[in-house]
């Protein structure tokens, strides 16, 4: 039988967080896996507007060399 899991919710809603800062490394790098990829809202529990606006800030901040685009230790 399938167990029915809670609701995950967003982490962005929860706290009234409207701009998510692309310059916060500690905080983006929560949404990214080990080797560099963007966690999917599935996964991370956010709502489509606030995954939408972290896709872009982690996208910002990678252009930027703030975040790396894939991690060193996984080539």
């Amino acid at each position: 039988m399938a167990e029915h899991r809670r609701r995950k919710i967003c982490r962005f809603c929860e706290n009234k967080i409207d701009v998510i800062a692309y310059k916060d490394e500690r905080m983006l790098r929560r949404f990214v896996n080990e080797r560099g990829k963007i966690i999917p809202r599935r996964v991370s529990g956010n709502c489509a507007v606030h995954q939408r606006k972290l896709t872009t800030a982690i996208k910002r901040s990678r252009v930027l060399a703030i975040m790396a685009f894939e991690s060193e230790s996984f080539r």
